[in-house]
């Protein structure tokens, strides 16, 4: 006799669901969107001017890389703390980051999620890459955090702001 058992964590299948979704994204074009972060992190070392860019391209890089389980989070958010200085050099440097690169990034994005949505199965990465597109524009600031920790840091920031309007 056999015995067929599917006893399914819900932790592991959505790590295996996540999983699927990252070789499907790499595989249908993911792979050129990864391809052209790590190209823009390259030119951001080359370029002395955009050498602070550096780190915001590599979470971005890792980031086309998997997409799914990982979330992009504001740092001001992930530290719980604003630096009004470093905010000013940061929208300098997105600036600069928007001329040199970042609209070419972005329609990279937009190119492969249009392509993943024109397949059924594909629109959920689609989607991913939109949302990656409107990262590609204004990068720095952000850090690419596990899934269930930006969705902790998001519930904290709405419990603050609920409890301001408590007040």
């Amino acid at each position: 006799k056999w015995s067929v058992s599917c006893n399914i964590h819900p932790k592991r299948s959505g790590h295996a669901v996540a999983t699927a979704l990252n070789i499907f994204n790499f595989v249908m074009g993911g792979f050129i969107t990864t391809i052209s972060w790590f190209l823009a992190t390259l030119l951001s070392i080359v370029c002395i001017v955009t050498l602070p860019l550096t780190r915001a391209c590599w979470e971005i890089t890792k980031m086309s890389l998997v997409p799914y389980g990982n979330d992009v989070v504001k740092v001001d958010d992930l530290e719980n703390r604003s630096n009004s200085l470093l905010a000013a050099g940061g929208f300098l440097l997105n600036v600069i980051w928007f001329v040199i690169a970042g609209w070419w990034l972005c329609l990279v994005h937009i190119a492969v999620g249009i392509g993943q949505c024109l397949t059924l199965i594909g629109i959920p990465v689609g989607i991913a890459h939109f949302k990656l597109a409107v990262v590609a524009l204004w990068p720095v600031g952000r850090r690419v955090v596990p899934s269930e920790l930006a969705r902790q840091i998001r519930n904290e920031k709405a419990q603050i702001t609920i409890d301001r309007y408590r007040r």
